[in-house]
């Protein structure tokens, strides 16, 4: 690859940096820190408080879950070290030659539903935002809605009313009702943070977790212009 392709290759921005940046904004994500080795892991953990997710960090990894890179509800530090000797072992059984640089921790978020709130650049209009279920399922329904940024708070409000899946967030089958307000709120930060920073190129907050109380982004992901 030539010096002038490398330079044009857009920037990912690892878990732990994506939500810096988006913390920084005031976009609600879930405490994540950086461990270079298992004896920082346990000593995060510990700061954190458990239960705690270990996710392997290397850019080569591109699925991390299939790989064995991800580890939920750990409940001590035992679990812990085993589980990251497992992740090690695992990835490089998948990926031999990837460069891992460690892996991040973060304390278990507790359950919500699930959305996604996402970015990308369309050549002819600019900075597009996503907003639908999250999870496996926005792969698996597509069941999405659009809106050229900015993004108002009434932009929101239907953005979220139009999904299909609009019911699941009102207590569907005696569930508790999410809190819409959040949710419009956090498109709407979402839609500030891109026109602030006209070099993101892409954006995935998925999942977020939704509550009756408030939303929390549990996985990040930015990436930023050449």
């Amino acid at each position: 690859m030539t010096q002038s392709k490398v330079a044009d290759m857009p920037k990912v921005l690892n878990e732990v940096e994506s939500k810096a940046m988006l913390k920084a904004a005031g976009i609600p994500v879930v405490d994540t820190r950086f461990a270079r080795n298992m004896k920082e892991a346990v000593a995060i953990s510990k700061e954190l408080g458990f239960p705690v997710a270990l996710k392997v960090m290397s850019a080569e990894v591109v699925h991390k879950s299939d790989a064995g890179g991800v580890k939920l509800r750990l409940e001590n530090v035992s679990q812990v070290e085993k589980a990251y000797s497992a992740m090690m072992a695992s990835v490089k059984v998948v990926y031999p030659k990837a460069k891992i640089d460690g892996v991040s921790v973060q304390r278990m978020a507790r359950p919500g539903v699930e959305v996604i709130v996402g970015m990308s650049k369309d050549p002819q209009f600019g900075p597009v935002l996503m907003f639908g279920l999250g999870g496996i399922l926005v792969e698996l329904l597509k069941d999405v809605a659009f809106r050229i940024v900015p993004v108002a708070k009434f932009d929101a409000a239907e953005m979220i009313r139009e999904i299909k899946g609009f019911p699941m967030l009102t207590g569907f089958r005696g569930s508790e009702p999410c809190d819409l307000g959040a949710l419009e709120k956090l498109i709407v930060s979402v839609s500030n943070f891109v026109e602030k920073h006209p070099e993101v190129k892409e954006l995935d907050l998925n999942p977020v977790f939704a509550y009756k109380d408030g939303v929390t982004a549990v996985d990040a992901r930015v990436v930023l212009e050449s």
